[in-house]
């Protein structure tokens, strides 16, 4: 049987992989080849160390977890919309000074909109 601790490595770069829809718990631990046991307990270790979120749900008549990453990994489409990237002011922006990130619609409006799950094309 693996380690805990190379267990909990891969289960949470699976769970961060699942992105905003999340996985169920039974999913995890079949993927990582463990028992069910095993698999809950490293889902719990997770949940405890801050890294993944744990919502009850039922699946199948049964009563389940879906995991859900606490932080989604870093890419490039992250900052892709950042508007200091195109900003004609880049190059005189600073704490310090009248043109400030501090003081930027643009940046602020763009922060708040990180905090909303991508919306979903219609079909």
């Amino acid at each position: 049987m693996p380690k805990r601790n190379d267990l909990e490595q891969k289960a949470l770069h699976f769970v961060m992989n699942t992105g905003y829809q999340g996985v169920l718990q039974s999913e995890l631990w079949r993927e990582l080849g463990a028992s069910s046991r095993e698999g809950s307990r490293v889902a719990i270790k997770l949940e405890e160390k801050g890294l993944i979120r744990r919502e009850k749900e039922l699946e199948g008549g049964r009563w389940t977890y879906r995991l859900f990453p606490k932080r989604m990994p870093a890419n490039i489409e992250t900052i892709v919309d950042c508007p200091c990237l195109m900003c004609q002011d880049n190059a005189r922006c600073d704490p310090t000074t009248v043109i400030s990130p501090k003081s930027c619609e643009r940046l602020t409006e763009w922060i708040i909109g990180l905090d909303k799950p991508p919306e979903e094309p219609e079909v």
